[in-house]
């Protein structure tokens, strides 16, 4: 039986009036695709949901670090610093050392004088990271006193204890560990995203509209006006979206247990329980956990209608070539016709290239090849097993 290598997740989800996911005007994002104009879910939306989702399958429940995204983490860690003892002073020089010394990519160090802690961009940090540098700079400001001396020690400490740094088992966090982290710095390491995310799509022509609505003045309307408080607009899109997810099983192993990625699957069975556990987590977030703004006032919740999951140790694909032909609105089962549509495409990659080991979930009847029908539960459990035996 062929190797786990990669986890395919095809999804379908269902969403009325709502505005999942907006574009620098306020619009619903769009894609253009075949014959058609989409309504889209950009994967930087569907993967930061899933990251912060708080329920019982939440990654932060793992057990495993996260790590935190900021422009200002540094001044976090300057006042964690201050919180051991250490003076506001020597606390500033501290992180300006970590930046400047080679923590950071010294890009935007014309703000220094200005706010040298903010950096330019998002920064992704580790838990484990963060709290490894706060200990440090807090012991070695006790050694020096004077805020140069203390630069010069930070600078050094960098040096020296690069290797260490990126050795941190879970150093840059789980998220690291899932979708990647690009650095220019010499002493934070590089993490390889090991999970795929593409931008999910409608499988037919986009269905939007533009809400007007006012806000209506509660002391006026007690004083027998009738004005509003604001008359405003907002798009609302409906749609069923297509998403699909790849997991590379050797690259998640690597990023979470320091090993090379070529020694996956011959490692001991014990080196793939956290990964397996993490997909298995991953699949429930993927299937139930919703992307929206405006939550208030359009409620924006629906689970996959269907999931269908994939193991092999092909490169994957995806089956987006479905709906390059947009289904047509006229048609009275969309729903239907967009599983049709999947278990013809799989049918024709079977034939054309082999058949995948495969098992969906599906609230309505759906035929798909050579796939066994299960629950959520008995789907992210089934992946699990897989990927803990290897198999």
């Amino acid at each position: 039986m062929a190797h786990p290598r990669f986890i395919q997740i095809h999804t379908l989800h269902s969403y009325s009036a709502a505005l999942l996911n907006r574009d620098d005007s306020g619009q619903a994002k769009r894609l253009p695709m075949g014959n058609a104009m989409r309504t889209r879910i950009s994967s930087q939306c569907l993967k930061r949901h899933w990251r912060v989702a708080e329920d019982h399958h939440a990654l932060s429940t793992l057990g495993v670090p996260m790590a935190v995204r900021s422009r200002i983490t540094l001044t976090r860690m300057r006042d964690d610093i201050v919180g051991h003892g250490v003076s506001e002073e020597l606390a500033q020089a501290a992180v300006e050392a970590l930046r400047f010394g080679g923590l950071l990519d010294k890009a935007g160090k014309d703000r220094k004088g200005k706010d040298a802690t903010e950096t330019g961009q998002a920064v992704l940090l580790g838990k484990a990271e963060i709290d490894y540098l706060v200990k440090h700079c807090v012991a070695l400001a006790r050694d020096h006193k004077d805020e140069d001396g203390l630069k010069a020690a930070v600078a050094a400490f960098l040096k020296e204890e690069s290797d260490n740094i990126k050795a941190l088992k879970h150093g840059s966090g789980l998220e690291s560990a899932l979708f990647g982290r690009m650095v220019t710095s010499d002493v934070l390491a590089q993490r390889d995203a090991a999970v795929y995310v593409a931008h999910a799509f409608t499988v037919h022509e986009a269905q939007v509209e533009n809400d007007y609505f006012t806000v209506v003045d509660d002391l006026r309307r007690e004083a027998g006006e009738l004005g509003s408080a604001g008359i405003f607009d907002t798009e609302l899109a409906s749609g069923l979206y297509y998403g699909y997810v790849v997991v590379d099983v050797p690259q998640l192993v690597a990023n979470l247990e320091g090993i090379a990625a070529g020694e996956c699957f011959e490692a001991p069975s014990e080196r793939r329980e956290l990964a397996a556990e993490v997909v298995h987590h991953l699949l429930h977030l993927i299937a139930t956990v919703s992307p929206g703004a405006k939550r208030g006032s359009t409620a924006p919740f629906g689970h996959a209608s269907l999931m269908l999951v994939e193991t092999g140790d092909w490169q994957p694909r995806s089956l987006s070539g479905a709906f390059e032909t947009a289904l047509r609105l006229a048609d009275k089962e969309i729903r239907t016709d967009a599983i049709e549509r999947l278990a013809q495409e799989v049918k024709k990659h079977d034939a054309a290239y082999g058949k995948l080991d495969r098992a969906y979930l599906a609230l309505d009847d759906a035929d798909i090849p050579n796939a066994e029908h299960m629950s959520l539960d008995r789907l992210a459990k089934w992946v699990q097993t897989r990927i803990v035996k290897g198999a």
